[in-house]
């Protein structure tokens, strides 16, 4: 939708420099999932760091010398730090953000150690599996994902992430809560498979190169609209939707209704979903009284 969006503001007609510009948006949620969990091992690394140096000044107290190691042997941080598919992929996609910006790592590692989760966790020093999980999970959620000064840093590093900052933090806390002793946690692709990644280029093109035609199909819908007053979000999402209706018959017409309603409510006006929904419901039946909504497989109408 965004895609579509940004070629009719641009008034460009190169459909493959967008699809570009797609595939590149979308593989660079991994590269945010990758930032997001490493600010973890980066947390760690600070706080190790700092007791070491304290534990050496010159005039260290008995505090210093003998400070509780039980966040810096959390073991939920301790396997993320020894997870070689997590640095590899870091390496691979030359992410140093924390390096370059280590201030939000200590900005971060301050909320962290003001909070009453750090405090309630710091009463003791002994490490379980399952108090250090359940507590790296709540961190997560609570003080990191939470953070509107690692969100705006984040939004002005790359435009494109606002929208998959959500879909990532709760991927990540979900994986968090799911690990099991010895285990580490599997670095996800961004795509199911090849067919998955086609789809997202077939339905931008798709739409694109039958904007007028699929025009066509709503405007008569829509008798009480001068199609100027329609926002262009809207017929972005209509002609979509109807591509997926026609043109890719293997989505269940009920999935595709469902999703873009959803889309329509986080990014169009407050009625956008509801006029949406009644021109596609009315669009459906006539699409199955003419014999054009043609799905595959069972349980698709």
């Amino acid at each position: 939708m965004q895609s579509v969006f940004a070629m009719h503001q641009s008034g460009s007609d190169q459909i493959e420099k967008q699809e570009k510009f797609l595939l590149h948006s979308i593989e660079s949620i991994r590269d945010l999932y990758l930032l997001m969990l490493s600010a973890l091992v980066e947390i760690v690394k600070k706080e190790a760091d700092f007791l070491d140096k304290s534990s050496k000044k010159h005039l260290a107290t008995a505090e210093d010398k003998n400070a509780n190691p039980k966040f810096i042997r959390n073991a939920v941080f301790e396997s993320l730090a020894e997870n070689l598919s997590l640095q590899t992929a870091l390496g691979d996609r030359k992410i140093n953000n924390w390096t370059l910006n280590d201030d939000y790592i200590i900005l971060l590692l301050e909320d962290i150690k003001k909070s009453e989760l750090y405090a309630n966790y710091m009463r003791n020093r002994v490490n379980t599996f399952e108090e250090d999980r359940e507590f790296a999970q709540a961190l997560f959620m609570e003080v990191i994902a939470a953070n509107e000064k690692l969100y705006d840093y984040l939004e002005d590093y790359k435009l494109t992430w606002v929208d998959d900052i959500p879909v990532v933090n709760t991927h990540i806390i979900k994986q968090l809560k799911a690990l099991k002793p010895g285990e580490q946690i599997q670095i996800p692709s961004v795509y199911k498979d090849a067919e998955d990644q086609q789809f997202a280029t077939d339905l931008l093109k798709k739409t694109l190169l039958n904007e007028t035609e699929l025009a066509k199909e709503y405007i008569h819908k829509t008798p009480n609209w001068d199609t100027e007053r329609i926002a262009e979000i809207d017929t972005i999402i209509l002609k979509m939707a109807i591509c997926e209706l026609l043109k890719f018959p293997s989505i269940p017409v009920k999935v595709t209704i469902n999703e873009y309603l959803e889309i329509a409510k986080e990014y169009s006006t407050p009625k956008s979903s509801i006029f949406i929904n009644g021109i596609l419901d009315n669009l459906v039946k006539e699409f199955q009284t003419g014999g054009r909504l043609l799905k595959t497989g069972r349980g698709l109408m």
